[in-house]
């Protein structure tokens, strides 16, 4: 794992208010986990930014050894990392997602 790699991703999560790094994009979602966590911020009515780990082997292996998760999607707002798909389905589910998405705005 290249230094360049994790510095490429700090970038990402503090240039970006929403980023998640997911298998596919945005208009073609490539696992049911990453469509699962892009369909709830698009139910939330927020914008976010898109990697797509497929691409990029070594953002895929980087990101997980940047937030020590072993799973794709992984969701970062406001530069916090908050987890993969079944944490940010239960913080939708509680109402507590909206809440840290619209302290983005």
């Amino acid at each position: 794992m290249t230094t360049d790699v994790q510095k490429k991703i700090a970038e990402d999560v503090k240039n970006h208010k929403i980023i998640m790094y997911v298998k596919g994009h945005k208009g073609m979602p490539m696992c049911g986990f990453s469509k699962r966590v892009m369909d709830i911020f698009m139910d939330l009515g927020v914008d976010f930014e898109t990697r797509d780990v497929l691409s990029d082997p070594e953002i895929r292996e980087g990101v997980k050894q940047f937030t020590q998760w072993p799973t794709i999607p992984q969701i970062f707002i406001n530069g916090e990392f908050v987890g993969g798909c079944d944490i940010v389905t239960d913080l939708y589910v509680s109402g507590e997602l909206k809440k840290m998405v619209e302290a983005t705005k």
